[in-house]
């Protein structure tokens, strides 16, 4: 129940009923980031938020900058995230950051601003069909319809029932963790205010409560007798296992852990390199890595030959731990356990040893070789891609927030270990390359650590109005590795240099970010040899007064041929 005592009266209120059962309800569920793109449509909204302190409300003009920015804040606080638009077009801009959402797992609450129904379809302006604009990739929709002309049932009853959705909106993206929509009518006039909201009266919900987990015999007899436990671990938020854990998979010689670099999650024992340590597999190898017992927890996997092995090689029992979804990835998903890992863990350790196999002490001694010829190749490799990457990630300082951009970027992060104070992120349910820097600016905007992006050149260009905004920190850096187009098709089969690869996949251009880098406030700097990143790098990330962008130029025609050398010489 929202009670007017906790409400500030002397603020003024918008007079669309609709718009003040959202503000009070938001601010009920404690929803307190704001992001809103500029309209008229949504003035009612605006005004209303903009003008109540526990709010903290962001200006970004461009909806899908603006959706990717809210992602960012949702990435790192695990809280709902409001979206406000205008009727029209502006609402479609927000879905590749509500698909984003739906598939990472982050609580986005769009609220779109709507003509009423009787302008729709009649050739008003800015007007579309915005009920179930985004399909199946929203948890919850509540499409409101307007209060204070329905005589019928009586004003109230429509009052209750849009109090009633929009509860369950707020609500649905908090315990489930995606994206909801609410979309709102409102007629002109739009910018009239009063001084007193409508009380929202109590509204009882029933909600779901969880029960605990109980593991039962079988479950804990087959984890105890598998002498070969895989336990691969996609995105995961920063301390998400206990220590304690950690330590007792990593030295149960049954058990070998593969991480990804956005799993967040260290140990010497583990395996964070998966391509690293499986690319040049021979089939009797695979055969003897191939699991009886994969668990897996986590967000969604980067790595493609971790899910081709899986696939052809896989266990006998494939168990995930998440308390909202489990993905089929590998085909042989057996049971999913509805809660945290720590959870998981907790009750299955209490009952388990240690179980003896060479699994682990096997794959360990094939780990160090690939480090050994790592290490060796590291050394010899010419200025390219690869060695920019092991250059930054040598010299990134302890305590960081890395945000990668997807395609060649984070595929090359996969290839590098990282101190366990560097958090690393990057967009991974859709693993699109449109919002990258919008999430990194709206990740640091509520995260205590400095932040750095690291992204590719179409990357960038393609959302440079995740920078149109006045919420970029001082301490917020960007790296551009520019290799003149999409360096990932290279690597990927069907690269034949010829013309028409070049334009329509690779698409090659001679563009720069040092004009836009300016224009936006940042301090510039580029390299384009070893020896002038390592002199770039020193003065990098020095402290300073303005956001800086470095910018990479690299050899796109040698950088696929190193990198597949690379994979040659690790047997």
């Amino acid at each position: 129940m929202v009670q007017n005592e906790y409400l500030c009266t002397l603020m003024k209120w918008p007079k669309h009923d609709l718009a003040q059962f959202i503000i009070q309800l938001c601010k009920a569920k404690g929803v307190k980031h704001i992001v809103i793109s500029p309209g008229s449509r949504n003035a009612p909204l605006t005004l209303g938020f903009t003008n109540h302190s526990f709010f903290n409300c962001y200006s970004i003009v461009d909806e899908r900058a603006a959706a990717f920015f809210a992602l960012g804040i949702a990435q790192q606080t695990s809280e709902a995230v409001a979206l406000i638009c205008t009727s029209g077009s502006a609402l479609l801009n927000y879905y590749p950051a509500v698909a984003e959402a739906y598939y990472t797992g982050l609580p986005l609450v769009v609220i779109s601003a709507d003509r009423p129904p009787h302008l729709i379809n009649v050739g008003d302006g800015q007007t579309i069909i915005q009920p179930h604009a985004f399909g199946k990739h929203i948890l919850f929709e509540a499409n409101l319809k307007p209060t204070q002309k329905r005589f019928l049932f009586g004003v109230h009853h429509f009052q209750h029932k849009a109090q009633h959705l929009i509860l369950k909106a707020l609500e649905t993206a908090q315990e489930k963790m995606g994206p909801v929509h609410i979309n709102v009518p409102f007629d002109e006039p739009l910018y009239e205010t009063v001084n007193q909201p409508i009380t929202i009266k109590n509204i009882s919900r029933n909600v779901a409560t969880k029960g605990h987990l109980r593991l039962n015999k079988s479950t804990q007899k087959t984890w105890q007798n598998a002498k070969r436990k895989l336990v691969l671990v996609g995105v995961n938020p920063p301390d998400a296992l206990e220590s304690s854990i950690i330590e007792y998979l990593a030295n149960d010689p049954s058990v070998i852990v593969l991480t990804e670099t956005t799993s967040n999650l260290h140990h010497p024992n583990f395996f964070p390199s998966i391509d690293q340590l499986i690319a040049p597999l021979k089939a009797n190898e695979f055969k003897a890595l191939q699991p009886e017992l994969l668990l897996t927890f986590g967000g969604l996997i980067i790595s493609k030959k971790i899910k081709a092995f899986l696939r052809q090689y896989q266990p006998k029992h494939h168990w995930h731990i998440d308390p909202y979804r489990a993905n089929d990835t590998y085909f042989s998903l057996s049971a999913h356990f509805k809660c945290r890992p720590n959870e998981f863990f907790e009750q299955l350790l209490k009952t388990s040893n240690p179980t003896s196999s060479p699994y682990f002490e096997t794959w360990n001694a094939i780990k160090n070789t690939r480090l050994k010829r790592h290490a060796s190749y590291l050394k010899t490799m010419p200025f390219s891609d690869f060695k920019a990457f092991e250059l930054i990630a040598s010299a990134i300082p302890k305590q960081y927030m890395v945000q990668s951009g997807n395609s060649s970027a984070i595929r090359y992060l996969q290839l590098f270990e990282f101190h366990n104070s560097i958090q690393l992120y990057c967009n991974r349910g859709t693993s699109g390359i449109d919002g990258s820097t919008s999430t990194a600016v709206g990740a640091s905007v509520v995260s205590q650590l400095p932040t750095l992006l690291i992204t590719g050149d179409l990357s960038f260009f393609y959302d440079i109005n995740g920078l149109w905004n006045n919420y970029i920190p001082e301490n917020f850096k960007i790296i551009v590795i520019n290799n003149s187009g999409g360096g990932i098709f290279r690597i990927l089969p069907g690269n034949d240099n010829s013309q028409l690869f070049e334009t329509y996949f690779e698409t090659k251009h001679q563009r720069t970010a040092k004009a836009l880098a300016l224009d936006h406030g940042f301090e510039y700097s580029s390299a384009d040899s070893t020896a002038t990143l390592n002199e770039a790098l020193s003065e990098f990330f020095e402290e300073n007064k303005s956001p800086k962008l470095l910018e990479i130029f690299t050899p796109s025609s040698e950088n696929d041929t190193i990198l597949l050398s690379y994979f040659d010489q690790l047997v």
